[in-house]
């Protein structure tokens, strides 16, 4: 890690990365010139050469793009037109999805405005450095997964376990796999398991990582639970370190989430003064330290191998698995990895017990689940609600579709997921209802679209986003993305023939088939519906 801080802290003091910095790193590290160009290449948050006084960058993805951020670019541009030192450009998704149009301005997000609020734009625009980040500050929500109700009883479930200390990790491993709690990252292994694999690796050093690296179009609800919950992550952390063995724990934050990591920071500072990490954890004589690890970006980061590669000091491109994180991890020790609502919901499962998660779910559905809701809804935002609520419960509960919007259909599992029609939002958000109905569950991050959106846009969008953050290692997915992508352009711009995009079934098949990680295997799911469930879209 100390490379990728050192670049990140240079570039915070210098604003760029140019050859005599990186001779000068490069010398004082003991490490050849090449290794560190070779990083500031990949890494999309470092710059090799000046930035402008102001730069702004606005998210192109799919929520964006509904909400209109294309136009709005282009309208801030025209604005902007008399300025020589501004400069506008478009980024992947920015995690600010109940935002759209999301931007931010010097790294610091727009949020909670958006680009549509074009005087607050221009006016942050014209004084950069009186810009700060908005103390948003929070009503008083009840979470049914926080099982404290001040913050004078926060880590209560790790006091009450360390009085039964021999039996701590028989204890949290048990109740997670009675509860049958599963990642909520995206892949929906068995939390349980996952924890138990790595409590009976005999090393001395294990490793504990938050990933809160959620970088999905559609997707931001780890970022909320940042904001409003740190105290379950951090619990959750520190539950899994006592019961794996392990001293140190790592929370891999992508660097759009400034203002979150802050949040966070003051929370692991404040269990430190609690004496709930640290050399000695609530006086049992356990070690537990933790800290942040800030992410110079991409997509890719998000995948467990990727992030370990970066914790390493390398380019983040997966790795060839087995070995698993869980045997062969961050420096070749077991670790476990999970994310951010994972590791809160492991904390509600413990202290409650397996049985009380399991009533919480609807009807033969166990559990809750923390979902986001993005797109054509009254209040797009992050909601708790039982495991198994239906895709038009979820649309209910964020306020419904906007007025005079009738439902075309939704995306229930972040870009990844595979668009599902209207006549199917009676359909449970579970991962194996979902996965029956031909579309994945994936974050949780659902993206609603009413009657007028151009769906084949959308995917292509979508298509474009996988295409953009591939990290080039794997053949297949590098160029079967790009293949993708100018087919479906092509199309649109009638330039091919609808009759030509029979091939790409058979391309999604060879991603799935050959492609190193989860990018590649889902890069074409989105298009693959849109030819399935809305022919109509598709240009002819």
């Amino acid at each position: 890690m100390k490379l990728l801080r050192e670049l990140t802290r240079l570039q915070a003091e210098r604003g760029f990365l140019d050859d005599e910095c990186l001779r000068d790193l490069a010398r004082r590290e003991n490490v050849p010139l090449y290794r560190l160009q070779g990083l500031v290449s990949f890494y999309p948050h470092f710059r090799t050469t000046p930035p402008p006084r102001v730069c702004v960058e606005v998210c192109r993805d799919i929520a964006c793009r509904m909400a209109g951020g294309a136009e709005r670019i282009d309208e801030l541009r025209r604005a902007c037109s008399g300025y020589d030192d501004v400069d506008i450009h478009e980024v992947s998704c920015l995690g600010r999805c109940d935002n759209a149009p999301a931007a931010s301005i010097n790294d610091r997000p727009l949020a909670p405005h958006s680009l549509a609020d074009v005087d607050v734009v221009q006016q942050r625009i014209e004084t950069p450095d009186q810009i700060e980040s908005e103390t948003v500050e929070y009503t008083r929500r009840v979470w049914r997964c926080d099982p404290y109700a001040h913050p004078g009883e926060y880590y209560g479930t790790v006091k009450r376990l360390l009085d039964r200390e021999d039996e701590l990790r028989e204890v949290c491993i048990e109740r997670l796999q009675e509860s049958g709690l599963r990642g909520m990252g995206g892949a929906g292994y068995p939390a349980g398991l996952k924890w138990d694999l790595v409590a009976q690796q005999e090393d001395d050093t294990k490793y504990v990582i938050c990933n809160a690296d959620e970088s999905e179009p559609g997707t931001f609800k780890d970022r909320v639970i940042l904001e409003r919950l740190p105290h379950l992550v951090i619990e959750g952390m520190l539950l899994a370190a006592l019961a794996i063995g392990a001293e140190q724990g790592i929370v891999y934050l992508r660097h759009e989430y400034g203002p979150e990591g802050s949040r966070l920071q003051m929370a692991i500072e404040d269990a430190y003064a609690r004496g709930m990490l640290g050399e000695n954890v609530a006086g049992s004589g356990r070690r537990f330290d933790l800290e942040i690890f800030v992410s110079p970006g991409g997509y890719i980061l998000g995948e467990e191998t990727a992030l370990l590669e970066a914790l390493e000091d390398k380019r983040g491109e997966p790795r060839n698995r087995p070995p698993y994180p869980g045997t062969h991890g961050l420096w070749g020790r077991p670790t476990l990895i999970n994310n951010v609502e994972t590791l809160a919901l492991a904390t509600s499962v413990i202290h409650y017990g397996s049985e009380w998660w399991v009533r919480q779910g609807a009807g033969a559905f166990a559990g809750l689940k923390i979902y986001g809701v993005a797109g054509d809804v009254v209040r797009p935002g992050v909601y708790e609600l039982p495991m198994g609520s239906t895709i038009a419960e979820l649309i209910e509960r964020a306020g419904g579709l906007l007025p005079g919007k009738t439902l075309k259909a939704v995306q229930p599992g972040g870009a990844s997921s595979s668009f599902l029609p209207a006549d199917k939002s009676d359909t449970p958000l579970e991962f194996n209802a979902l996965r029956d109905a031909g579309t994945i569950l994936g974050s949780g991050a659902m993206v609603v679209i009413a009657e007028g959106h151009d769906i084949y846009d959308l995917a292509l969008n979508i298509t474009q986003f996988f295409r953009n953050e591939s990290c080039g290692k794997c053949v297949p997915c590098r160029l079967g993305t790009e293949r993708a992508v100018q087919l479906l352009e092509q199309v649109q711009e009638g330039r091919r023939q609808r009759d030509d995009l029979d091939v790409l079934p058979e391309l999604s098949e060879t991603l799935v088939q050959t492609s190193i990680c989860g990018l590649g295997q889902v890069a074409l799911g989105p298009i693959n519906s849109v030819l399935e469930h809305f022919p109509d879209d598709v240009p002819s």
